[in-house]
């Protein structure tokens, strides 16, 4: 999500207790594009397995539905208080939550309920937040208490939430006896970040995560999720696919590709031929040695990956939509493109509007789509399921 002059990039690290096939945690973001605005609630349900994670997803959904329309967020915490039930043993209630609301002038209104608290990093030190801390009368007349505070975003700030499987793995070791603990996060927060002041929030939610695993001997004893937002300078990308309609628009369409200020994927052999041929370079095609149901790749000088076109792009969108980026383990073309679109933040799609006979052979398969479709389809997913700003230019 683009605010101004940062981009905001948030990634998910999670894994269930071990033994368990299911997570009892529950992490979900939401992006209003139509109000710049972004959402993110993690809930820890009670206990693990199954009955958690239904308790801690009944609390993400109710939190998202709410803040997705504006209510404030007294009201939000107020009405979810009001409906989780309570462990009639315990008195505690039967799943935590925090949301983090991030709006279109950077402004970040975080609720906490029973989580470990949200650490900010900032200019290499993590800030001393100032909370407003109110007890909430629930029904049964048990009071919880529930913290609110505001704070304008800078660019290289980070926001890390975590469930208490991270901050109390350990526990019981001779190091670590309470757990690591939020010392024990922060300290390796920031010590992550001075070795790689650029790191990802992917990156760095995975390192936290498996630094917690370690902790717990290589086998979580509760549910652990990290998730971290990254306010940063946006990564660029350009995806060319399809020549234009006409064609004295060649040149302009290598041009556009020549001038783009990031990373560079041509998608199509058409569409390859054209960009060499108008800027006078040649593609060489690189015999793939590993095994791919998909065409070679080639390179050209400037342009950082070139595949086929539409067998790709069909590939990719498939990926996109039933995978998460860190299943994505393969090494074909299809997979190399993901990399490189997850890896950026704002993407430009050239698509070439000129229709390709090949593609209404029948004898093709079904599932495939003409570019355009597959093109809008990837669009769609970039922007809703991985919070990517995505244009189509059509040519």
């Amino acid at each position: 999500m683009q605010i101004k002059n940062f981009y905001i990039e948030i990634e998910l690290s999670q894994e269930s207790k071990a033994n368990q096939n299911v997570c009892g945690d529950a992490c979900e973001s939401r992006k209003i594009k139509e109000e710049d605005r972004i959402i993110t609630v993690l809930s820890d349900g009670l206990g693990s397995g199954i009955k958690a994670n239904i308790l801690a997803t009944m609390t993400t959904s109710m939190a998202l539905q709410f803040t997705a329309k504006n209510n404030p967020v007294e009201r939000t915490a107020e009405f979810i208080m009001n409906t989780l039930p309570i462990d009639s043993q315990r008195k505690i209630s039967y799943s935590t939550f925090t949301i983090v609301n991030i709006d279109c002038f950077g402004e970040a209104h975080i609720v906490e309920f029973d989580n470990p608290p949200v650490l900010i990093f900032r200019n290499g030190s993590f800030l001393n937040l100032n909370k407003k801390k109110e007890f909430i009368a629930r029904p049964d007349n048990i009071k919880a208490m529930v913290s609110y505070y505001n704070i304008k975003l800078q660019k290289e700030d980070r926001i890390i939430l975590v469930s208490d499987g991270i901050t109390q793995s350990g526990m019981g070791k001779i190091k670590t006896p309470f757990g690591w603990s939020n010392d024990g996060l922060q300290n390796f927060i920031q010590q992550a970040i001075n070795n790689k002041p650029d790191i990802s929030a992917q990156q760095l939610s995975h390192l936290i995560t498996e630094r917690a695993k370690a902790n717990d001997s290589g086998l979580f004893k509760d549910d652990a999720t990290c998730q971290v937002i990254y306010c940063r300078t946006p990564r660029k990308l350009v995806l060319a696919s399809g020549p234009p309609y006409y064609d004295n628009y060649d040149r302009h369409l290598a041009e556009r590709v020549e001038s783009f200020d990031g990373k560079k994927i041509i998608c199509g052999g058409t569409t390859s031929k054209i960009i060499s041929r108008e800027l006078n370079r040649p593609i060489e095609v690189i015999i793939n040695t590993e095994p791919s149901d998909l065409p070679p790749i080639s390179k050209m000088d400037g342009i950082d990956f070139i595949t086929e076109g539409i067998l790709t792009l069909g590939k990719v969108s498939g990926l996109l939509e039933k995978q998460k980026p860190a299943t994505i383990t393969g090494n074909g073309p299809a997979e190399k493109i993901i990399r490189f679109l997850l890896s950026c933040d704002s993407i430009l799609i050239l698509a070439g509007t000129q229709v390709n006979n090949a593609h209404q052979d029948p004898n093709l398969p079904v599932e495939l789509e003409i570019r355009r479709n597959v093109l809008k389809k990837i669009r769609a997913l970039l922007e809703e399921k991985y919070f990517k700003t995505v244009e189509i230019e059509y040519l």
